[in-house]
This record gives structure tokens, sequence and C-alpha cells, in this order.
């Protein structure tokens, strides 16, 4: 398999973003440190076959977010995270 077989989008973390954080994080916006390009991060490239997940910015391919659960802990690694937008409520859903 190549990364583009293995790659899903943003949303395929949002089980575990949801265990770690109060808000929808699928709809905050996230702006990387590479190439400062604000994405939503329900847009990101996830791939999950890391120990974790890791998250990548959909235009430059850099690493932006990267998220382990073991035991009884998290670990989140946000280098690659210039900012972080996090609605304070969810968006208005569509009719």
């Amino acid at each position: 398999m190549d990364a583009d077989e293995l790659r899903l989008d943003g949303n395929a973390a949002a089980g575990l973003l949801r265990e770690l954080f109060v808000h929808e994080m699928t709809v905050s916006v996230g702006t990387c440190a590479n190439c400062r390009a604000a994405t939503k991060v329900g847009a990101l490239h996830v791939y999950r076959n890391a120990p974790g997940l890791v998250m990548r910015c959909p235009v430059c391919g850099a690493v932006m977010l990267r998220v382990v659960h073991g035991g009884d802990r998290y670990w989140v690694e946000t280098v690659g995270l210039r900012l972080l937008e996090i609605p304070e409520t969810p968006p208005p859903s569509s009719p």
C-alpha cells in the first residue's frame, strides 16, 4: 500500500479527539507551522497505522498533530500546529 491508500481525512480522528476535548474538534481550524495554511481539523490527512494518529497538513504534507493513547494517558504533540482555533459553539446544522 502507498501513502495515498492509507490516508484518511481528519474526521477519522473525531472519536479520539472527542475523548480529549470538550468541543467538536473537526470544525476547529488549525494553522500549519510549516506553510501557514489554515485548515479545518476535519480536512487534515490522518494516518492511523502508526502508534496513535498522525495528522498532516493537506497543503504541504507536514505533520501538524500526533496523538497516542496508551494505558491511562494520552500524549499529544502539536509542534507542527502554529495555532488552533476552537469555536465555542458548534456551527449550525444544515436543514
